[in-house]
């Protein structure tokens, strides 16, 4: 059974409680309750995880790749910044998909660059949590 691990940035666990206009009502939970039904329909499992510093998602990215088949990342703020993420992923063989919760072309200019976009095989953004679906029927596609 092919896992996908499900990485979030920092200010993701506030997700359903920040700035709600943007980002929605939704909560990790409920995005984590969504993937897995998918990922079990298809004979897949998920995990997801949260965590607000760069140096423990770059850990787990190391860690997939002993254990992952692919990988969604929402690295929220550190997608602006982190060129270790992008090096981390780069060393992840699987592939990678990038999502964004807002439409970040339609906020402040500096979200409109991404580090990761440079290694992903897929950026989706502006689809709220939905695009975390969109992103697991992707990598589910691309593992086969």
């Amino acid at each position: 059974m092919p896992e996908i691990l499900i990485l979030n940035g920092p200010n993701l666990n506030l997700l359903g409680k920040r700035q709600p206009e943007i980002y929605g009502r939704e909560t990790l939970a409920d995005v984590e309750a969504a993937c897995a039904a998918i990922a079990g329909a298809a004979g897949a499992s998920i995990t997801l995880r949260q965590s607000n510093s760069e140096a423990q998602l770059i850990d787990w990215i190391h860690q997939a790749r002993e254990t992952a088949a692919g990988i969604i990342i929402n690295p929220a703020a550190f997608t602006h910044t982190s060129v270790a993420i992008y090096d981390a992923l780069n060393a992840f063989e699987g592939p990678v998909i990038e999502v964004h919760i807002s439409n970040v072309h339609k906020r402040e200019s500096f979200r409109h660059h991404s580090y990761v976009s440079l290694r992903a095989e897929g950026v989706i953004a502006g689809c709220g949590v939905q695009g975390y679906e969109l992103a697991l029927a992707r990598v589910l596609r691309l593992i086969g």
